[in-house]
């Protein structure tokens, strides 16, 4: 045998790769699609400085010292008012449903108040469970102050914008009042923790079992596709349990993270997100053609899910498109339910709308998921 290195024992191991890789167009896909969504998503879709956030107001005085800086922050493109609440219950339900990432309450008398030179104050009410949402937002607010007077055309109100500043504004966040990181990283985690987990046990070991020939073992029964999904998932189920409680025993020990909320509405939002991302692991299985492929799936699955739910870059300062596209994300909406539970003392009416929605994804993955069963019986 000679030792010597043969261009053509080369090249015919090269052409052999290229063909391998032409068979495996999936592994082939995904390299060439992941860069490209990695390079859309952070160059487009991740934005730190959130404009245009949702914004209602208690309008308890209506001249035009309120009306100009309310002018004055809607032109900063922070703040997109939403409409007006009467009192503290509506306030507290525009926050803790998350319709609102301020409140801005405007007390009786202000306007007198500023033209006596009492320098009264106005209230932002902040929703702090995301500080990175907000942090740009209330830093813009003191500057608002003065430059809302320049231009108006009372001379009183024109003196007043060249003096110190004729009323402050004092911000009041809520949920998260120091501002601690923790508070807004760890309950999100614990979604990303189970979708890492779910979706790529689930697929892997389903596959597993086809490469090994034991699928077939099992598709040669009587057994029926919903008993099989079923029979596969449920002892993942389990599994999502243990890490839940390792997760919350940690949260609350370690980070000492606040539980406010319903424990029963936390339960409801934990199994239908577990089942949810083990249907989705189910249909990557009905899908991939070996473990590896099972793994790319589920780590394709698995960025945007990091990157468009909100976990480590606010939500609201997405692009629209990126919006529709973490909507239809199930984790998006876990994490909001997560959130609202643990730090806003949310109960099961504050979680209905992501509770729909993790039920239709759920209703849809399962039905796709059965519907490619199908065919592989076939």
């Amino acid at each position: 045998m000679s030792a010597s290195y043969s261009s053509g024992r080369f090249s015919a191991v090269l052409f052999k790769e290229f063909i391998q890789m032409r068979r495996d167009r999936m592994t082939f896909a995904m390299m060439i699609a992941l860069p490209i969504i990695q390079l859309i998503l952070f160059g487009f879709a991740i934005n730190n400085d959130p404009k245009n956030l949702q914004t209602y107001i208690e309008m308890n005085d209506t001249g035009p010292v309120s009306r100009s800086f309310l002018a004055a922050m809607q032109n900063s493109k922070y703040f997109d008012f939403q409409g007006i609440v009467a009192n503290t219950e509506q306030i507290d339900a525009v926050l803790k449903d998350g319709r609102a990432a301020f409140v801005i309450s405007i007390p009786e008398g202000f306007e007198r108040a500023v033209l006596r030179g009492d320098r009264p104050s106005l209230l932002v009410i902040a929703d702090a469970t995301d500080p990175a949402a907000s942090g740009n937002a209330v830093a813009a607010l003191n500057q608002l102050v003065s430059s809302s007077l320049q231009g108006m055309t009372d001379t009183v109100l024109q003196s007043l914008a060249a003096r110190p500043p004729p009323f402050s504004v004092i911000v009041h966040n809520r949920y998260n009042p120091a501002g601690v990181t923790s508070y807004n990283i760890v309950p999100g985690l614990l979604a990303i923790i189970l979708s890492m987990t779910m979706v790529m046990i689930t697929a892997m070991a389903i596959v597993r079992e086809s490469e090994r020939g034991t699928m077939e073992a099992l598709l040669s029964t009587p057994a029926r596709p919903i008993e099989v999904m079923l029979g596969k998932i449920l002892p993942y189920v389990v599994i999502g349990y243990v890490q839940t409680l390792v997760f919350l025993g940690m949260a609350l020990l370690l980070f000492e993270v606040p539980f406010n909320g319903s424990w029963q509405s936390f339960l409801i939002g934990v199994n239908v997100f577990i089942v949810v991302n083990l249907a989705l692991g189910f249909l990557f299985s009905t899908v991939a053609r070996s473990q590896m492929q099972a793994m790319q799936m589920s780590f394709f699955y698995i960025l945007p899910s990091i990157l468009l739910s909100g976990f480590m870059f606010p939500f609201s300062g997405m692009p629209i498109w990126a919006q529709y596209i973490g909507s239809a994300i199930p984790t998006t909406h876990f994490i909001r339910i997560v959130r609202k539970v643990m730090l806003k003392g949310g109960e099961i009416a504050e979680i209905v709308p992501d509770l729909m929605a993790l039920l239709v994804i759920m209703v849809i993955i399962t039905g796709l998921a059965m519907l490619r069963y199908r065919q592989t019986l076939d």
